[in-house]
């Protein structure tokens, strides 16, 4: 395919319905990309080689010109020297190279015309580039924000099931069941430490009577006894 050929078909290509029409757009957007780079890489080559060339018209055009002027002001001086024949030979070489001048000047005007042309394709296949671009850019934003639904919808669905209740439901028994033997832990502690004070006051409430009855026994030792009658 030539360059004109694929430059127009690329500048006619309605991005957004091949894009409507593929398979995969985001991968069929970076092929049209890649497909305008390279496009637009031959054009800019082939742009620089026309404007080299109508710069080198231009500069034999020039240089024709100089000789014609040159050739005509020998033949001023023949004339002026009475040297008709020269005059008609310098005439001569003047004609030629303004004829020559006259050939560059429309060479010239063509070369202009064709580096119009690229420069007019060139700006063509940029706004184009540019829009592919574009166009890249939402879908790859686009393709993501799927992706990204398309796991959050997954992971809802997932745990919405009966299985992860369950699971669920399971966990929540388990921090009950450990939230349950933590409260029995700190009350037989509580138990314990009330069963060990209530026992030293057991202890102390025996120690008072068995004194007491001590004391009585003392006492009734040292009674002195009646006489009998």
């Amino acid at each position: 395919m030539s360059i004109f050929t694929r430059l127009s078909d690329i500048i006619s290509a309605n991005i957004n319905a091949m894009l409507d029409k593929a398979e995969n757009p985001e991968k069929m957007v970076k092929m049209m990309i890649q497909e305008m780079e390279d496009t637009l890489v031959d054009i800019k080559a082939n742009c620089a080689g026309a404007m080299a060339a109508e710069k080198r018209i231009h500069r034999d055009m020039v240089s024709a010109l100089s000789l014609g002027e040159a050739w005509g002001e020998k033949a001023a001086l023949a004339v002026e020297k009475e040297r008709p024949d020269l005059a008609r030979e310098a005439l001569l070489e003047k004609r030629r190279h303004i004829e020559r001048a006259e050939a560059f000047e429309k060479e010239l005007a063509e070369a202009r015309a064709v580096v119009a042309q690229y420069q007019d394709d060139i700006q063509q296949l940029e706004d184009k580039l540019a829009s592919a671009r574009e166009k890249q850019r939402m879908l790859v934003q686009r393709h993501r924000h799927a992706l990204d639904k398309h796991r959050a919808q997954t992971g809802i669905r997932r745990y919405d099931t009966a299985e992860a209740m369950h699971r669920f439901d399971a966990f929540e028994q388990r921090i009950d069941r450990m939230e349950a033997e933590a409260g029995l832990v700190n009350s037989a502690r509580k138990c314990t430490l009330d069963d060990a004070f209530a026992a030293l006051e057991q202890d102390d409430e025996i120690e008072r009577e068995l004194a007491t009855l001590l004391a009585r026994k003392r006492g009734a030792e040292h009674k002195p006894q009646e006489p009998d009658a």
